[in-house]
C-alpha cells in the first residue's frame, strides 16, 4: 500500500476538511490523559480544567524544553562563563518572544490541520515551500549534530567513550519514537524532562552572587563592553532559545495530538508554561557557570560543555560537574528527538506522507525511516575525530537567530491569511509585537553581519543607529497599515461554539493569496540578506576557529 495519503480516505473527515493524514483526526491521547474526540460538555470546574489541562499539556513544554538542547546548555554555559551575569536580561526579553512566536503556530496548527511546510509552500508557492524546508533541513541536521555532541562530551565526563555513548543514545532516541503510539512517546519524553529539573540543585549548589543576578536580569548590558565577539554570542542565545525548528516542531506535534480550535486555550497555557520554564532553566545554568568561573584564570575562555563540567567540579564541587554533564545528556536527547522529529515532520508534509506518531513502523516507513537516518548520520558526523565541537555549537545557534526572521514572517503572514485561519487570524496589536520581534531579530544579525565585515567598527553605536532605523521603519509601516486598513473589511464577529469549529477548508478549495510588489519585495529582500548573514556566519566562525 501506498505511504502518499490521499486526502479523502477517511470518511470520518468532512468533505472539505484540511486535515492531510487521517490518524491527525480522532481522541487526544495524552500522556495524562485522554479526551474523547465527542467530548464537548463545558469545564465548569478547576478540577475539570486542570484534568483536560493535564491530557492537552505536551506540545508546548516540549517545544520549549527541547530548545534547552545541547547547544542552549552550552550557549547559556558560555555566556555564564564568558560575560558572567551580564546576559540575563536576554531570557527576560525572549519570554514574550517565545510566547508570540509559538502561539501563532499553535492557532496554525490546532485551525487549519496543516503542517508549516505544507502551509507555506500551498499558500505562497512550492518554490517558498522548499526555500524554507532546505534551510531547516539544514540547520535542523546540523542541530542535531550537536545534540550528540552533547552526549559525546558528558559521557565523556564519565569516562565512557564516544563510539559507546552516541551509538547507546542513537538507540534510545530511536527506540522511544517508532513504537507507533503517540502516548508512549509522549509520555517517553517527560522522563527526560522530568529530569531537566536538575537545572535547579545546580543552581542552589553554585551559591550565585544575588545582587548581580538582580542587576544582570534587569539592567541591559555586556560585561566588557558590545563587541562582534558578544554580539556572535547575543543571537546565539536567542538562536537557542527561539529556534526556528519549533514552528515547525510545535505547529506538527499539535496536529498530531488531535488538538482542535476547541482546545487551543489550553495549548496556549501550554505553550506560556514552557516558555517560563525554559528560561528559568536557562538562566539557572547562566548563574551556575558565572558564579563558577568569575575570578578565575578560566574566566572568558569557554572551550565546550565537557570544560564547564570539569571546571564546576574544580570550583564548586564534584556533585556541581556532575549534575551539569547529566543535564547536557539529558538536553541533548530531549533537543534531538524534538529537532529530528520537526524534520522528520516536514519531510512528511512536504512529500504527502503520512507522518503521525499513531502509526507504526509498516504504515509510515518513510517518516521513521527519515528520523532514524537522519539521527544515524548525524552520531556518525559527531564521531569524527578532532572536531571543534564547541565552535561548532556556537555557530549553529548564530544560524538559527539568522534564520529565525524569515520563519517568523512566513508566521506572521500566515496568521493574517483569512481564508486560512478565519476568525482566528491575529488582531492588529499581535502584528504590532511580532514586528517588533522581526525587527530584533535582524537588527541583532546585522550587528553580527557589519562587524564581521569591519571588525573596528563601534558596535554600541551600530546596534544605537540599527535600532533608530529599525523603530523608524516600524513608525512607518504601522502609520501606513493603519491608513491603508481603514477600507478593509473587518474580522466578523462570531460566536465562541462557531469560532470553535471552525476549521479551514481543503488547500484544494483555497486561492493562492496575492502579493503586493511590496511585500514580494520585502520577502525578497528579506532572503538575500539571509544568504548574505549566513556568509558572514562562516566568515566569523572561520576567524574564531583560527583564534583558538
Amino acid at each position: 500500500m501506498s505511504e502518499r495519503e490521499p486526502q479523502q480516505k477517511d470518511s470520518r473527515l468532512k468533505p472539505t476538511s484540511a486535515v492531510l493524514d487521517e490518524m491527525h483526526h480522532g481522541d487526544i491521547h495524552g500522556a495524562f490523559g485522554t479526551i474523547r474526540q465527542s467530548d464537548v460538555a463545558p469545564r465548569r470546574t478547576w478540577r475539570q480544567r486542570l484534568l483536560t489541562l493535564a491530557a492537552i499539556v505536551g506540545p508546548g513544554i516540549i517545544v520549549m524544553v527541547g530548545d534547552n538542547d545541547a547547544g542552549g546548555v552550552s550557549t547559556y554555559a558560555q555566556a555564564g562563563q564568558d560575560f558572567g551575569y551580564s546576559l540575563l536580561w536576554t531570557l527576560v526579553l525572549l519570554i514574550p518572544v517565545l510566547i508570540v512566536n509559538q502561539e501563532m503556530v499553535v492557532r496554525l496548527g490546532a485551525v487549519t490541520g496543516v503542517g508549516y511546510a505544507k502551509l507555506i509552500s500551498e499558500r505562497f508557492g512550492r518554490f517558498w515551500g522548499w526555500y524554507s524546508v532546505a534551510g531547516i533541513f539544514l540547520l535542523n541536521f546540523l542541530t542535531i549534530s550537536t545534540e550528540f555532541m552533547g552526549i559525546s562530551l558528558a559521557g565523556e565526563y564519565f569516562g565512557l567513550r564516544s563510539v559507546v555513548a552516541v551509538p547507546l543514545a542513537a538507540v534510545i532516541l530511536i527506540g522511544i519514537t517508532i513504537s507507533g503510539n503517540f502516548r508512549r512517546w509522549e509520555r517517553a519524553m517527560f522522563v527526560f524532562l522530568f529530569a531537566s529539573l536538575l537545572v535547579l540543585p545546580l543552581a542552589l549548589l553554585s551559591h550565585p552572587d544575588p545582587g548581580a543576578v538582580v542587576h544582570g536580569f534587569f539592567v541591559p548590558g555586556v560585561q566588557g563592553g558590545l563587541t562582534s565577539n558578544s554580539a556572535l554570542l547575543i543571537v546565539a542565545v536567542v538562536g537557542t532559545t527561539v529556534a526556528p525548528w519549533q514552528l515547525f516542531f510545535q505547529q506538527s506535534n499539535v496536529i498530531d495530538k488531535r488538538i482542535t480550535p476547541r482546545w487551543l486555550e489550553y495549548e496556549k497555557a501550554d505553550t506560556v508554561i514552557g516558555a517560563f520554564v525554559v528560561v528559568i532553566g536557562a538562566a539557572a545554568i547562566m548563574m551556575a557557570t558565572a558564579s563558577a568561573f568569575s575570578g578565575t584564570h578560566e574566566f572568558g575562555h569557554y572551550l565546550d560543555g565537557l570544560h564547564v563540567a570539569q571546571g564546576l567540579t574544580k570550583f564548586i564541587s564534584p556533585a556541581a560537574g556532575a549534575i551539569f554533564a547529566l543535564l547536557l545528556f539529558d538536553a541533548s536527547i530531549v533537543g534531538a528527538s524534538a529537532v529530528t522529529l520537526a524534520t522528520s515532520y516536514a519531510f512528511g508534509d512536504m512529500f504527502g506522507l503520512r507522518h503521525s506518531l499513531h502509526r507504526g513502523v509498516r504504515e509510515a516507513k518513510l517518516f521513521y525511516a527519515s528520523y532514524t537516518g537522519m539521527v544515524v548520520l548525524a552520531a556518525a558526523i559527531v564521531l569524527i575525530p578532532r572536531a571543534p565541537l564547541g565552535l561548532i555549537t556556537t555557530a549553529v545557534q548564530a544560524l538559527a537567530g539568522i534564520m529565525l526572521p524569515s520563519a517568523t514572517v512566513f508566521a506572521l503572514l500566515l496568521c493574517n491569511d483569512r481564508a486560512v485561519l478565519g476568525p482566528w487570524v491575529n488582531r492588529s496589536w499581535l502584528n504590532a509585537i511580532a514586528g517588533v520581534i522581526v525587527s530584533a531579530m535582524l537588527v541583532l544579525s546585522l550587528i553580527l553581519v557589519i562587524s564581521t565585515v569591519i571588525p573596528s567598527i563601534d558596535v554600541t553605536s551600530l546596534l544605537v543607529v540599527l535600532s533608530a532605523v529599525a523603530a523608524l521603519v516600524l513608525i512607518a509601516g504601522g502609520t501606513w497599515n493603519w491608513l491603508t486598513s481603514r477600507g478593509r473589511a473587518q474580522v466578523p464577529e462570531v460566536s465562541r461554539e462557531e469560532r470553535e469549529n471552525w476549521r479551514m477548508p481543503a488547500l484544494a478549495f483555497l486561492d493562492r493569496p496575492v502579493w503586493s510588489i511590496g511585500r514580494r519585495l520585502a520577502i525578497y529582500a528579506l532572503s538575500g540578506y539571509l544568504v548574505l548573514s549566513i556568509i558572514m556566519l562562516v566568515v566569523k566562525a572561520v576567524e574564531l576557529a583560527t583564534q583558538r
